[in-house]
This record gives C-alpha cells, sequence and structure tokens, in this order.
C-alpha cells in the first residue's frame, strides 16, 4: 500500500508539472512518462525564472513566431495572389484601425450624450470639440447606413468588403481612409461644392432685382461682381449687406427654392428633396454650423491643433487639405469675424459666405 500511495503522489506531480508547462498528456496512447520527457528542457527553464518572467518570455516567443508566419503568409499572397493580397493589405492596414477609432469616438459620443441628460446641458452649451464630434459623428453615421443595409443579407459581406474596396471614397466614411486618400477624397468633394460657386453667385445677383433699397441693391452687385471679377471681398462689405438675408428676398425661408438647392451642396445635402424639406435642412444646418461658430469663439482658434483647424476650415467652405497653414488660420479668423456679428436669423448670410469668402481664397487680393 505504502508503495502504491508513493507512486501515486509521484504520478500526480508529474501531471501538475505538465500542466504547468501547457502541454497536453495523451495516457492512452504514449503514457504519462513520454509526455513528462518532453517537458524536461521547459521544466529547466522553469526552475531559473519566476512565473511572471517565464510568461513574459513564452509571449516574446510567440509573437515572434506569429511575426514570422505572417511576413510569410504575407510574401506568399503577394506573389501567388498580388489582387487578393492587395483586399488582405487594406483590411489590415485600413478597416482594423478604423474601426478601433470609430468605437473610440462611438465611446466618446455615448459620454456626452450622458453628460447632456443627466446635467441638462444643451447642445449651443457644449465645448466646441464636443459639439463638432456630434456633429460629425451624425453625418458619418448616416454615410454608413447603405453600406450597413446591402451587408444584411447572408454571405453579402463579401460582396460589401469588394465593394469598400474598389468604392471606398463613396461608402467609407473617413475613419477607413488611408492619409492620401483623406487628402484625395476631400479635393474630390470640395470640388462638386465649387460648382456651385457661380449658380449661387448668379441667384444673388437675379434677387438683387427684387430690392427697393438701391443702395442696398448696389452694394450687393457690387459685391456679386468682385468675386466674378476673382477678388477677396473684406467682412465689412459682406456685413453691409446683411439685412436683406433675414427676410425677403434671401432669407433662409423666403429666397427661391432654386437658389437653396444650389446652396444645399454647399453643405454636402442633396437638393433632390421637396423645396419645403430643402429649406428646412438648411436652417437646421445653418443654425447647427452658427452655434459651432460660436463655440469655437469661446474656444479660440488658436486653441486648435493643424488637423482640427484644417478641418474646420473645411466644413466652411474652404479646401484646406493642400492649403498652408497660416492661410487657414487668417481665413478662420475672418470667417469667425462675420460670424460672431451674426444672428441667428441672419442664418442665410452665414450659408452664402461660403461662397463669398472661399470662392477666390488665397489666390485674389483684397481690394481696400
Amino acid at each position: 500500500m505504502s508503495n502504491m500511495a508513493l507512486s501515486c503522489s509521484s504520478l500526480c506531480s508529474h501531471l501538475s508539472l505538465i500542466r504547468l508547462c501547457g502541454l497536453r498528456t495523451n495516457i492512452i496512447n504514449n503514457g504519462v512518462y513520454s509526455s513528462y520527457m518532453s517537458c524536461q528542457p521547459r521544466l529547466t527553464l522553469c526552475r531559473y525564472y519566476s512565473s511572471s518572467k517565464a510568461r513574459r518570455g513564452v509571449g516574446r516567443y510567440v509573437a515572434t513566431k506569429l511575426q514570422k508566419a505572417n511576413s510569410k503568409y504575407e510574401a506568399f499572397l503577394k506573389k501567388r495572389f498580388p489582387r487578393f493580397f492587395q483586399l488582405y493589405h487594406t483590411f489590415v492596414e485600413v478597416l482594423i484601425p478604423g474601426f478601433k477609432l470609430l468605437y473610440q469616438d462611438a465611446k466618446a459620443v455615448w459620454r456626452i450624450k450622458a453628460k447632456m441628460s443627466t446635467s441638462g446641458v444643451q447642445y449651443k452649451d457644449l465645448p466646441y470639440r464636443e459639439m463638432e464630434m456630434l456633429r460629425q459623428f451624425r453625418r458619418d453615421m448616416i454615410k454608413a447606413i447603405p453600406l450597413v443595409v446591402i451587408s444584411i443579407p447572408p454571405f453579402a459581406n463579401y460582396l460589401v468588403f469588394v465593394l469598400m474596396y474598389f468604392f471606398p471614397r463613396q461608402l467609407l466614411i473617413p475613419h477607413f481612409w488611408t492619409p492620401s486618400q483623406q487628402v484625395e477624397f476631400k479635393g474630390v468633394y470640395h470640388s462638386f461644392r465649387a460648382q456651385h460657386h457661380w449658380p449661387v453667385l448668379k441667384g444673388l445677383e437675379n434677387s438683387s432685382h427684387q430690392i427697393k433699397d438701391r443702395q442696398l441693391q448696389g452694394r450687393l452687385r457690387d459685391l456679386c461682381t468682385k468675386i466674378q471679377n476673382g477678388v477677396n471681398p473684406k467682412v465689412s462689405e459682406i456685413l453691409a449687406v446683411r439685412s436683406l438675408f433675414s427676410g425677403h428676398p434671401l432669407g433662409v425661408k423666403r429666397m427661391s427654392t432654386q437658389q437653396m438647392r444650389h446652396i444645399s451642396p454647399l453643405l454636402f445635402l442633396t437638393p433632390r428633396l421637396p423645396g419645403f424639406v430643402v429649406g428646412q435642412r438648411l436652417n437646421s444646418h445653418g443654425l447647427e454650423l452658427l452655434q459651432l461658430d460660436r463655440a469655437l469663439s469661446r474656444l479660440g482658434p488658436n486653441q486648435l491643433s493643424e488637423a482640427e483647424l484644417r478641418q474646420a476650415c473645411y466644413v466652411r467652405g474652404l479646401n484646406s487639405t493642400r492649403m498652408d497653414i497660416n492661410q487657414c488660420r487668417e481665413w478662420l479668423s475672418q470667417w469667425l469675424q462675420m460670424s460672431s456679428s451674426l444672428k441667428e436669423s441672419e442664418v442665410s448670410l452665414l450659408l452664402h459666405s461660403i461662397v463669398l469668402l472661399s470662392a477666390n481664397y488665397p489666390k485674389g487680393s483684397s481690394r481696400h
């Protein structure tokens, strides 16, 4: 009995050592002894290192092996299946980090919403960065809806993956754009926006015929003529006609439907909706932009990072992706100087200023 007890205790100690080393024991086929012998090199390692050091060493070893295997796998794909490798590379280098950024933004938006709900903070009272995050996140989610709908049917995710690769600008939100795509796609979108500069100016000229005040009529025509001749107007020249944009004929709720449809693409809104819907959306987005300007004025534009400064200019109509940072800062200060003087009833002038202030900047020269 004593021998049996001794052998049982020895067997248990062997099994515990084998479990510590992470090996799988096959008692039926190979016996405990063979598993124990295969564990001897690792047991020697365990004598000289603590358990934490051993785990770190094993982790580095496994990570190194995985990196080597992944490198070989990528080299194989690149050599044998170059097209598939491009898809694979896009997924690894863009989509995975993009999902991480999207998850971080979603958590931040949830915290902001919770603060607004529990503390009773209104949107207009939020700090600039929180206000901008809510605005941009909402737009991104609206853009992502078609892609989510397409991916609902079974096995449609494979088709979605291919579509995302070939149509990243149309289907993906900026979280999933590469840095070069950020510059390229913003340039494309701005070119679409710039196509409506001339129609907006022509609409202002046509509306001037409805103005009874001759002095205001002449100022508006002079302003349009200067911009059409490639001149950057002064903020004072724009504010001189502000009264025309709070009522007839250029107020946000009084302007012609055609003028509304020309302004909508300046905010990346579709003009292909009924006229009253287009007007409501313009008014809503214009007030949102005005509140964003006020929050930015409270913060101070000098507090913005370079990326935030460029994004602020881009949202307000300037193609800032390839522009000098000092030019962006100068332009944004002019915009805030104009915006800070406006009332909510004059939000139409804010929308038109997307053209008035940015159409010729920075190439045009201001006349004094």
